[in-house]
């Protein structure tokens, strides 16, 4: 049995959880770090960066084209260089596919990207047909492509309409310092999902030291140099959310350390949400050292109430709250997530399938879903080569015995390792 047809059967605690678990760096920061890093004026070290494979894929992209990346004494250093052509491989990570490509514009000579066969269906062409405004030579419209980097693009204004994904806002802003002109990015299309990673962008690229205009879905970003620095990447804070969710199902407690007080990660939203289901949220003083930790204590009689949310923001954490909606007491309606159809899978035709094959009922709406209580049982999920499938199935099966995850190694993508520590966790209740 092969990697995507093995079955991992997930671990059914039969009393509260109470784990502490120290989350990697967050996949969002890390990568924007290494495209800002890669554009610097000189040298930047990057502290607790998240390794998994979208990083290392980023990591490899940037090598492609020129870029000097290493790892030393658990930092990664980045020593910027002439860019030039090479092959860029994709896999399945949003992030290499919509954030490289304006480099690549930088670079002199050809660039050739593609990526797993799944990726060949992720709508690229607002990102590419942007860079063809920006007058950038690019054949194709989907992976894949091909950017002809000349090595000074003039840069400009351009629209796009980027209500699919907002990496295609970010891919442009991260490299725009570095054309001529700049980028000035007009977004005119309908309302944008996860806001906050765009907010994130534009942080970052203020960190390095460039100047960025932001008003109503227009971003101006000027032309100058990006400065290197030292990065220290926070936890990935939506990594975090199958284990606060752990301790919402089961009515146990779970601390996670180094919770940042201020982020732009959407993965903080979780903390409303689980108080709005029942749960105890504390912002806690660290055990040891400086910071601060979260702890989540669920609803001692395990009844966990449904939401009525809009997720348009922070769609990335659909998963994890869907399968808490699955095992709720009363019914759930999550909308504004109709661009999670383009992610890894379809994301809400997944879920739906998943939860009605234990028994659950799930149904898709045209931009969400409606989850009604049910008795759940075993069966098999299936992850669709998607990490946060995977995990969505790991929560379930916390409450259902007889739940196999399918291809529960595509949780590598952002979080290596995270079978092993969901059994530790479950263990050690």
């Amino acid at each position: 049995m092969d990697d995507m047809t093995a079955l991992w059967p997930a671990p059914t605690t039969h009393g509260p959880i109470r784990w502490t678990q120290h989350i990697p760096g967050s996949k969002s920061i890390t990568n924007r770090a290494y495209i800002l890093a890669a554009l610097a004026d000189y040298p930047s070290v990057i502290e607790n960066a998240l390794h998994s494979r979208d990083t290392a894929l980023m990591a490899d992209a940037l090598r492609a084209l020129g870029v000097g990346v290493r790892e030393v004494g658990g930092e990664v250093h980045i020593e910027p260089g002439p860019l030039h052509g090479g092959k860029v491989e994709c896999g399945l990570a949003g992030t290499v596919m919509r954030f490289v490509p304006p480099v690549a514009a930088l670079a002199d000579g050809t660039v050739v990207f593609d990526g797993d066969p799944q990726a060949r269906t992720r709508p690229m062409n607002t990102i590419l047909d942007a860079l063809r405004a920006l007058e950038v030579q690019v054949e194709g419209d989907t992976l894949p492509f091909t950017v002809e980097g000349d090595g000074a693009p003039a840069g400009g204004a351009v629209e796009i309409d980027a209500s699919g994904s907002s990496q295609f806002v970010s891919g442009l802003l991260l490299a725009a310092p570095r054309f001529t002109k700049g980028i000035t990015v007009h977004h005119t299309g309908g309302k944008l999902p996860s806001m906050p990673h765009i907010e994130m962008t534009v942080a970052m690229l203020r960190l390095a030291g460039v100047k960025v205009d932001c008003s109503e879905n227009i971003w101006k970003v000027h032309p100058g140099p990006i400065k290197g620095r030292t990065w220290q990447i926070e936890p990935d804070l939506s990594n975090a959310t199958p284990f606060l969710a752990a301790a919402a199902v089961t009515g146990g407690t779970v601390r996670i350390p180094h919770w940042p007080l201020d982020t732009t990660q959407p993965g903080d939203v979780i903390r409303d949400i689980l108080e709005r289901m029942g749960c105890d949220v504390e912002i806690i003083a660290a055990d040891s050292g400086p910071g601060y930790d979260l702890q989540v204590t669920g609803p001692s009689n395990c009844r966990l109430e449904g939401i009525q949310l809009d997720m348009s923001d922070i769609g990335e954490l659909t998963p994890t709250v869907a399968a808490l909606a699955a095992l709720a007491a009363t019914s759930s309606e999550l909308t504004g997530i109709a661009h999670l159809r383009g992610h890894e899978t379809d994301r809400l035709a997944a879920l739906s399938a998943e939860i009605n094959r234990l028994g659950g009922r799930c149904e898709e709406l045209h931009d969400g879903l409606r989850i009604t209580p049910a008795d759940l049982h075993g069966g098999v999920w299936h992850s669709y080569a998607d990490h946060r499938m995977a995990t969505a199935g790991a929560i379930i099966g916390l409450l259902v015995p007889g739940v196999e995850v399918e291809d529960i190694q595509t949780t590598s993508k952002t979080l290596p390792g995270f079978e092993t520590m969901w059994e530790d966790m479950v263990r050690g209740c």
